[in-house]
């Protein structure tokens, strides 16, 4: 059936290496896990209308974290532990981090968190936030990169009922430290469906502080860039930054 005028005919075999090539994340991550993710319907390129490449991909059912506040749920912790083991077991096939945003080496980031603490004095305790930053910038390295997703905020996660049901914005997808994706727990949890989360993934001492410190790093972003363009994310920022402060440090 066609849909456009001057449509072409594409094969099956021709959308699979179409995928492989542009969509490699999608590809590995699909079926991997039980819990729903985007899949490329449509692969559309610049006009005259619109100058960026473009995609259609499938709709998943849920309302973001965002919007539908799961933090309290043991349950939805327990799903987002199944997720993050589930990405975890992709093969890496001796792919390494690439050195480009989250998910190497902690003190990478001194120079943009001190820009974040200096923007942020007008709106948090930025001195005492220095300070829990130079406690966590050290924690060492003791594992090697697993799969990730890369990017585990409310608005990348769908729920229904307090349950996890999808996860969008997969694009991400590749090897890293393997408490990147430990973020989830001060984004998205309270204490106890926290510590829920972290007794499903058997989280020693350093990858838990260390996915404390990945959680730190991209709040203090959020905190005061999108103080105006999008207050939501602002307000996330906040949030996962005061769990992080009240978050005692393992002894």
């Amino acid at each position: 059936m066609n849909i456009h005028a001057n449509q072409l005919t594409v094969s099956l075999e021709t959308v699979r290496e179409l995928l492989d090539a542009q969509f490699p994340e999608w590809r590995e991550l699909a079926g991997r896990t039980r819990f729903a993710t985007p899949e490329p319907v449509a692969l559309g390129e610049p006009g005259a209308d619109y100058p960026l490449p473009w995609s259609v991909q499938t709709w998943i059912p849920g309302d973001a974290a965002s919007d539908e506040d799961p933090s309290g749920s043991v349950a939805f912790a327990h799903d987002l532990a199944a997720f993050i083991r589930g990405v975890r077991a992709i093969d890496t096939r001796g792919r390494t981090f690439r050195d480009e945003g989250r998910g190497g080496d902690l003190r990478a980031h001194d120079a943009w968190l001190e820009t974040c603490f200096r923007r942020s004095e007008p709106l948090i305790d930025a001195a005492r936030l220095r300070r829990a930053w130079q406690a966590m910038r050290d924690l060492p390295r003791a594992a090697d990169d697993v799969m990730n997703h890369g990017d585990l905020i409310p608005g990348n996660v769908l729920v229904a009922d307090a349950r996890l049901t999808g996860v969008i914005d997969v694009g991400g997808l590749g090897p890293a430290d393997p408490a990147l994706d430990l973020v989830a727990a001060w984004h998205l949890l309270d204490d106890v469906p926290r510590q829920a989360l972290r007794d499903d993934l058997g989280c020693d001492d350093l990858a838990w502080e260390r996915g404390k410190a990945w959680a730190f790093q991209q709040a203090m972003g959020a905190v005061w860039y999108y103080v105006e363009s999008n207050p939501a994310m602002s307000r996330m920022g906040r949030r996962t930054l005061a769990r992080v402060m009240a978050d005692a440090p393992a002894p």
